[in-house]
């Protein structure tokens, strides 16, 4: 159950970043919720295939809630890859800003003659 809590914690602490500065979901909601679906899907298809495999195996920790969504596959697997999407698009979006932003200074000196 912690690490469940844990990944709830995390992920609301993404929603308050993204709340904040707009970067991703509360910049452009239906792409972004798309983008966040599919991409976990994409990884719970490969955890699958992967479990398939006998790559991955689920073992019992007294830190999980012990509900399965498949064979081998956890509940907080889940939660576990819905974060790890959503904190993806969360800096690839803010390094692009911060990139957007310094080329824009750079070309606005250019412009006025500064030097740094």
């Amino acid at each position: 159950m912690i690490y469940l809590l844990v990944l709830l914690f995390v992920i609301a602490c993404m929603v308050a970043l993204d709340a904040r500065w707009k970067l991703f979901v509360f910049a452009r909601p239906v792409a972004a919720l798309s983008v966040l679906v599919l991409g976990t899907a994409f990884f719970l298809t490969w955890d699958v295939a992967a479990i398939a495999a006998g790559i991955f195996l689920h073992r019992e920790s007294a830190l999980m809630t012990g509900i399965m969504v498949g064979e081998q596959l956890p509940l907080e697997e889940v939660f576990f890859l819905l974060f790890l999407c959503y904190q993806t698009m969360i800096l690839f979006t803010a390094a692009q800003r911060v990139l957007y932003k310094r080329k824009r200074q750079r070309m606005a000196m250019s412009v006025t003659g500064e030097k740094k």
